[in-house]
């Protein structure tokens, strides 16, 4: 029997529901979708009157596919998004279900998707995107991805599916050669750095051989970085220098809001509200495990993604070791990247006045060594996440406290805190 597209849309969205009642996995709905109606997905992102966005790059995805939602939700348009995150066409078909009416309209204008490298290759030969915003090249999960210059080759594809603006980081290299993969026809954007912040932000290369030198020649940016204090930043916005306030753990979030600001003027065109835009960025809160603050026991309780030496090396530098209790947790599964020789790369000197009052997962005592090798003092090493968090809380006097931590022990500490304070579902 031949079943009608509205119907297998109906079939499911009531699989989308039986799997939520259940607890189970996102993108189930999304697979059955896409063996019944493999181009329901196109065929619904090709509905919407401003297009889709697709945001990739190794690093940041998460927090600025948050923070340029808000931003174009600013500007009127209603947004939809992966909001799990979840890579896959069929994760993007599963959200699709979730965000639709029973009737089968999805109340949206755009589309904003995070999507990782490797999904994104495949992802857009089934939806050609209308931009693309294109972060950074790193080396994150290279066990995973190969080498670096493949993680490049993988964006090189996207940039060049693109057909109205990529918007690129133009102080990464690899990022900025991404305009030769352009197509004729398709506009090019840049967000970046003033010459004083450059050093905030090496580049892949410049982080492992320690060499400073960037080429003077670069792109003007669209969208400039100018200064940063505290929560304040100034932003060069084609030539006009605006400041806002932005309420983000760590300096690599006001880089990723440069980046978000820069799509959104792309997307706008000449009907930006800048004062609009501005305002929003004070409202951005962080995107779950990218510096989320919870309160357990009256005390605040930060959590960071770690994934690769230089996202831990900023978030090191982005706040004084006196003002927190320490935890760090590494793990070494697929999500996280088997691979944790990276953690050799970072400095962690700057933890040894203080010390680290808990290390804890499945390498924990690799990060021990690690460690000790920079002159850290660690108070204790517990590899179970569960008795660790729970000896970190109990132990940390009255001092603010803030995990580092890799995506899969992430997850588990938020589940486990869920036991005990308000942490928001992302399902």
């Amino acid at each position: 029997m031949c079943m009608s597209k509205p119907l297998i849309r109906l079939l499911g969205q009531g699989v989308r529901y039986a799997s939520k009642l259940r607890g189970g996995g996102s993108a189930f709905p999304g697979l059955v979708m896409e063996k019944l109606h493999p181009e329901f997905v196109a065929e619904e992102l090709a509905k919407l009157p401003y297009g889709v966005v697709v945001v990739s790059g190794t690093n940041g995805k998460t927090t600025t596919t948050k923070m340029t939602v808000q931003l174009l939700e600013s500007q009127g348009l209603k947004v939809f998004t992966n909001r799990t995150g979840s890579n896959f066409v069929r994760g993007v078909a599963a959200a699709l279900l979730g965000a639709m009416s029973l009737t089968g309209k999805l109340d949206a204008d755009i589309a904003v998707l995070e999507l990782d490298e490797a999904h994104a290759v495949h992802f857009v030969k089934a939806v050609k995107p209308d931009y693309a915003l294109l972060l950074n090249v790193l080396r994150d999960q290279l066990d995973r991805f190969g080498e670096i210059d493949t993680t490049r080759r993988m964006l090189s594809t996207v940039a060049a599916a693109t057909t109205k603006t990529v918007v690129l980081n133009r102080e990464d290299p690899r990022i900025r050669s991404l305009a030769q993969a352009v197509q004729p026809g398709t506009n090019i954007s840049y967000f970046g750095l003033n010459d004083e912040l450059r050093s905030y932000f090496p580049s892949d290369d410049e982080l492992r051989s320690g060499v400073g030198a960037r080429s003077a020649d670069l792109p003007d940016s669209d969208v400039t970085l100018t200064a940063f204090s505290g929560s304040s930043a100034t932003f060069n916005l084609a030539g006009q220098s605006i400041t806002g306030q932005i309420n983000l753990y760590g300096i690599y979030n006001i880089f990723n809001a440069a980046a978000a600001m820069a799509l959104t003027r792309a997307v706008m065109g000449e009907k930006l509200n800048q004062d609009a835009l501005v305002n929003e960025l004070a409202k951005i809160t962080p995107a779950f495990g990218r510096g989320e603050t919870l309160n357990v026991n009256g005390r605040p309780l930060q959590l960071l993604l770690v994934k690769n030496p230089s996202g831990f090396r900023l978030s090191l530098a982005s706040a004084n070791s006196h003002d927190y209790a320490t935890m760090i947790t590494i793990n070494d599964q697929y999500a996280d990247g088997r691979d944790v020789s990276w953690l050799w790369d970072v400095d962690f000197h700057d933890l040894a006045a203080t010390g680290v009052k808990m290390v804890s997962g499945v390498r924990a005592w690799d990060m021990a060594l690690r460690l000790e090798h920079d002159g850290v003092p660690v108070e204790d090493v517990q590899e179970d996440l569960d008795d660790a968090l729970r000896s970190f809380i109990a132990n940390s006097g009255q001092a603010p406290m803030r995990i580092f931590c890799t995506y899969t022990s992430m997850l588990a500490l938020r589940e486990e805190l869920g036991k005990i304070t308000n942490v928001e579902r992302v399902s």
